[in-house]
């Protein structure tokens, strides 16, 4: 045995001691310059249906302050994907500021069946909160069914609830998921009559003066205006021709061609809703947050604030007039420079240097089937009708009941527990005889039964993929694939919601304080995005975080 003098372990032991005693001046001075090295403020961007080609598509037609400054000056990750089926508004917003799948967040859709409850839930609504700002339903949302954190939840509890979040979308689930539980306050655009911006009592019980004055004021009623190409239509070489068969328009007009005057369209287009399917409707969401940038006061101390905006127009327009529209074409190029506008403000009012910002999407898009079948590539629609006879007869024939099935929706099949007791069925066998039956659907290509999709191990394909979306509470008892671009919509617009290249791989890039310049062809999975802001930060990982920091993009 070593034996320690005495006197050397009472000098080691008051070493100790002083290491834990208080700070002297001098060490304060040095945390205090490691904690102002965080950026004062994290903005992220969400582009609702933002497919990755639209970055290179439009590249010609983009400004240099907009897309082009954020790919130049930040870094940009040409390979980015969501990881997990399906891909959706709700779904994608909770990935990616909590950084993980639904899963374990547990938003599997926009609006599931609840088994519990035996009723459709929706991913943000909350009948136990009322609305403020509106005497419509429409302000009843809170994040209370995403049961993880978000890395804006994680910065409130870092700095004691000092730093703030506030969301900001034209949807309301666009605010609200990313924003997360702490958040300070999250706005969503209501549109019909009022045009008005609107919250819930979750976050405060009365609007604060600036959005009361921004909705007195005529900033929303100016853009019912017409609506015309930014640039001489002959120039949109990067999109089909305005006139043709794959898209809806509006009601009141022919055609959906350009110009459209929006003033004369909108009473018979939900009147301020109509700017929801407008390039317009990004500019509302970026004078808004503008407006929220200096009245919150948002980066002007210290404690690193968030900022989520999420603009939702895109998607309007992409389920509208369809991913190869001029419509589309022009929303971008409007876009972007909604994009320039924005960062000039953040470099007035934060600094630049002195912000940290991310832009992706949370889902791409698919090329209208229709068209892709007037081109020689396979694709198609679902008769719903049809497949509902043929597998209602199936249950009926093989199991004497149709009521064995509670609810089909969100390609998954939701089987009455209590009517296979009463039958004495058992809930294994059923899954795999409805499975068997689907898969000889014609626009069916898999089907597979939640118990194998939750209780195998999968490394690759399809099967990890809708894993990673299967949540055991709340998912289904058969999940369906759909063939590639065959999908359940209207023979006009685009949707999206599958594991296809064309509905996963969307824009990541970074940019601002910590973030390297550079570029990369790698695969990054869009949970990696919250762990690299929380490294970014110094702060925890959201508590349900599956995603990795992205090492080689932070300076």
């Amino acid at each position: 045995m070593i034996r320690v003098p005495s006197l050397f372990l009472l000098v080691f032991l008051c070493w100790s001691c002083l290491a834990q005693s208080p700070v002297s001046v001098d060490q304060t001075d040095e945390l205090e310059a490691v904690f102002t090295e965080r950026p004062k403020l994290v903005v992220g961007i969400v582009v609702d249906q933002m497919r990755y080609d639209y970055l290179t598509r439009f590249e010609e037609k983009y400004s240099n302050g907009g897309f082009i400054r954020l790919i130049n000056d930040g870094f940009n990750c040409k390979n980015g994907h969501f990881n997990y089926v399906p891909t959706y508004t709700g779904p994608g917003h909770a990935s990616l500021y909590t950084g993980t799948t639904p899963r374990n967040h547990g938003i599997i859709s926009n609006s599931w069946y609840d088994k519990s409850e035996k009723k459709f839930v929706y991913c943000a609504g909350n009948d136990s909160v009322q609305s403020v700002g509106t005497d419509s339903r429409a302000g009843q949302m809170s994040p209370h069914r995403m049961i993880v954190s978000t890395f804006p939840d994680e910065n409130r509890l870092f700095t004691q609830m000092r730093g703030k979040t506030i969301g900001i979308s034209v949807k309301d689930r666009g605010a609200v998921l990313p924003a997360g539980h702490t958040a300070n306050a999250a706005y969503w655009y209501e549109g019909k009559e009022s045009g008005n911006w609107i919250s819930s009592t979750y976050y405060m019980d009365d609007l604060p003066n600036w959005v009361k004055k921004f909705n007195r004021s005529d900033a929303v009623e100016s853009y019912l205006k017409i609506w015309n190409t930014q640039y001489d239509i002959k120039t949109y070489t990067e999109s089909g021709d305005d006139l043709n068969a794959f898209e809806y328009g509006f009601n009141g007009k022919e055609t959906a061609t350009f110009p459209y005057d929006l003033k004369a369209l909108a009473p018979l287009n939900g009147n301020m809703d109509i700017l929801r399917d407008t390039p317009y409707g990004n500019s509302i969401v970026t004078d808004f947050a503008l407006a929220a940038l200096v009245n919150e006061d948002l980066g002007q101390d210290e404690h690193t604030d968030v900022l989520a905006i999420s603009y939702s127009s895109t998607d309007y327009m992409g389920h509208n007039f369809g991913v190869n529209s001029k419509e589309v074409e022009d929303v971008y190029i409007r876009l972007d420079l909604e994009l320039k506008r924005l960062l000039l403000a953040l470099d007035r009012e934060v600094g630049e240097g002195n912000y940290t910002l991310f832009l992706t999407s949370d889902h791409g898009a698919v090329e209208v089937p229709s068209y892709l079948q007037t081109v020689g590539i396979p694709a198609g629609y679902i008769d719903n009708d049809l497949v509902k006879s043929e597998f209602t007869t199936f249950l009926q024939t093989t199991f004497g009941s149709q009521q064995i099935v509670e609810n089909v929706s969100n390609n998954q099949v939701f089987l009455n527990r209590e009517k296979l007791e009463e039958l004495k069925l058992d809930l294994d066998e059923v899954c795999e005889k409805i499975a068997d039956e689907l898969i000889t659907y014609d626009h069916v290509d898999r089907v597979y039964t939640g118990k194998s999709i939750n209780n195998s191990s999968f490394e690759s394909g399809i099967e990890v993929l809708l894993q990673r979306g299967y949540n055991q509470k709340r998912s289904g008892d058969v999940l369906v694939v759909n063939k590639p671009a065959h999908i359940s919509y209207s023979k006009t617009g685009s949707t999206h919601g599958t594991g296809l290249n064309y509905d996963t791989h969307v824009p990541i890039i970074f940019y601002g304080k910590g973030i390297r310049k550079g570029s990369t062809l790698e695969y990054v999975p869009i949970i990696d995005i919250a762990p690299t802001i929380s490294a970014l930060l110094g702060t925890a990982f959201p508590n349900g975080a599956s995603g990795k920091p992205l090492y080689f993009i932070l300076d």
